[in-house]
């Protein structure tokens, strides 16, 4: 008999079970989530109940947070991606509340991170083109006082995926 590996997630009080079905579960799911609970079902050896159950349970858990679609940033004409790094002399609360809520106004802020390191804070940031770049970068050094802002403008997308790596998840 094969004994499946556990993991405990504790987050708020709920404490949740995978085991290597809910990772097939999840990796399905990840490729692709238009897929039927019965076709899921079917690729990890389940019947459809059980794992409209698990798919459940792990929404719930937060371990799935949603489910989208992905879609053509060329065919949308956002196809410019800017990596902008961004320092700061300022590190009090209502500052950085109002820092977050300027950069998180920004619809062609698609990422944004506080980083360790000689940068504070890393955006992702996507357009039709730099006149566009621009223009955001204007509206946004209008609200807020910045030490330093630098861009870099990616030339190729060499990998880009959604899906995370699940072999961590059960040890």
């Amino acid at each position: 008999m094969k004994f499946l590996k556990f993991i405990v997630i504790k987050k708020v009080f709920r404490e949740i079970f995978m085991d290597s079905i809910d990772i097939k579960i999840l990796d399905c799911l990840q490729v692709d989530a238009t897929l039927p609970v019965s076709e899921v079902a079917k690729q990890v050896g389940l019947s459809t109940s059980p794992c409209w159950n698990r798919i459940q349970r792990l929404e719930q858990a937060g371990i799935i947070r949603g489910r989208v679609a992905l879609l053509s940033a060329e065919l949308l004409n956002v196809d410019v991606t800017a990596f902008v790094s961004i320092r700061t002399n300022h590190h009090s609360t209502a500052w950085f509340e109002k820092f977050s809520a300027a950069v998180s106004s920004f619809k062609e802020v698609v990422e944004f991170y506080r980083m360790s390191g000689d940068v504070d804070y890393l955006l992702r940031v996507v357009v039709p083109d730099i006149s566009s770049y621009d223009e955001f970068y204007k509206r946004l050094i209008e609200y807020v006082d910045l030490t330093d802002v630098s861009s870099s403008f990616a030339m190729e997308q060499i990998k880009y995926t959604t899906a995370l790596p699940l072999d961590y998840a059960v040890k």
